[in-house]
């Protein structure tokens, strides 16, 4: 059974400022760190920060190479939410590290941090050729899904007029109601590349690492606990379990198991996210047993009509040449609605997750 061996005090100055002082504060921690079992490996990404710095994914092993279960914390599946997803992973190898939180025996814990590194840096949800990781699980050698709605709507998602879009989108609400609303913007679209949820033609850098990681350390042989750490979607502070496995499958059923009552399902319509296509879940799901499952633990913001907002400004922002300045000024909205500059959600988050994390671990432990 995992647990704190005593009550440690939040700490939210592990929130990062920025993607190149999150990667330094992660590598400062496992190079200081007396954890006898420790393996890092970075993976690097094309393009480079505004200040021209290189962009990598880093991965962090914590326990015996050998172990029969696995606890996977993933960060920046969306750039920008990366800030997190680092909070949360700095927290926990510290407490690993330090003692305070007891690890199960034959259990180890992966930490993959920046799955996007380049929209953490320029604080965007995609990557650089506008690409959502978390709609390009799809297989692209057959044909790509297709989401009309989206295309009805796309259009109106340019508008620079926000009440003629607001109407536009009530419109659609009225006639097809509201699931079928946020489905049609966020449910994943594959033939507009600087529109949102864009899930693009090909694997991405960060599904690539993944699929590494899956292969590397033979996680399909294993017990797996997979945790992608997310933010800007529902109530305000709260970690919400949202559980994308088939209601009636096994990984389902583990969920409840390890997270009780709490866990949402969109398939379902009782989570604050709808259904959605190309999730890197799937490509988690295609390998567990049944034994295993992945949850997402979003950690809620501002109404979701604010995240279509902030997003659209932003895609339409990065459609447009030669506004570098309003682009900028645009980002730091992106991080206020992603990671708010609020102590009182920063302490929030980081209680829930190590509650989440530590029930995570006592689920293995079974």
């Amino acid at each position: 059974m995992s647990s704190y061996l005593s009550y440690t005090p939040i700490n939210t100055g592990v929130f990062p400022d920025s993607y190149v002082a999150a990667r330094e504060r992660l590598l400062l921690l496992v190079e200081l760190s007396a954890f006898a079992q420790i393996q890092h490996k970075a993976y690097p990404c094309p393009g480079k920060t505004l200040g021209g710095e290189p962009l990598v994914t880093d991965s962090v092993w914590l326990g015996p190479e050998n172990a029969a279960k696995v606890l996977v914390l993933l960060a920046g599946t969306h750039g920008v939410e990366g800030f997190v997803g680092t909070a949360v992973e700095l927290d926990h190898i510290s407490l690993i590290a330090s003692g305070q939180l007891l690890v199960p025996t034959d259990t180890a814990v992966l930490v993959v941090h920046a799955l996007t590194p380049w929209g953490y840096a320029w604080l965007r949800r995609c990557d650089e050729d506008g690409v959502d990781l978390n709609r390009n699980a799809v297989d692209f050698s057959k044909p790509l899904p297709e989401n009309s709605a989206y295309e009805s709507l796309r259009s109106a998602l340019f508008l620079g007029d926000r009440e003629t879009r607001k109407t536009t989108f009530a419109e659609f609400e009225q006639q097809h109601g509201r699931n079928a609303l946020e489905m049609a913007i966020s449910g994943g679209q594959y033939l507009d590349p600087t529109g949102p949820f864009y899930g693009g033609k090909m694997p991405t850098h960060g599904r690539l690492v993944t699929e590494g990681l899956m292969r590397q350390y033979k996680l399909h042989e294993r017990d797996l606990a997979i945790i992608d750490l997310h933010s800007g979607l529902g109530p305000y502070g709260y970690g919400e379990i949202i559980c994308d496995h088939h209601p009636a499958s096994p990984g389902t059923r583990i969920a409840h198991d390890w997270y009780g009552d709490s866990v949402t399902l969109p398939a379902l319509g009782t989570s604050s996210s709808v259904p959605k296509t190309g999730l890197m879940d799937y490509a988690w799901h295609a390998i567990m047993n049944g034994r295993s499952c992945h949850v997402t633990l979003e950690f809620g913001t501002y109404p979701t009509d604010r995240l279509f907002e902030v997003l659209l400004r932003d895609h339409q922002l990065w459609a447009q040449p030669d506004n570098g300045s309003a682009r900028l000024e645009h980002s730091q909205q992106m991080h206020q609605h992603f990671c708010p500059n609020d102590e009182a959600w920063k302490a929030l988050v980081l209680f829930r997750a190590r509650q989440v994390i530590a029930q995570a671990l006592r689920g293995l432990s079974v």
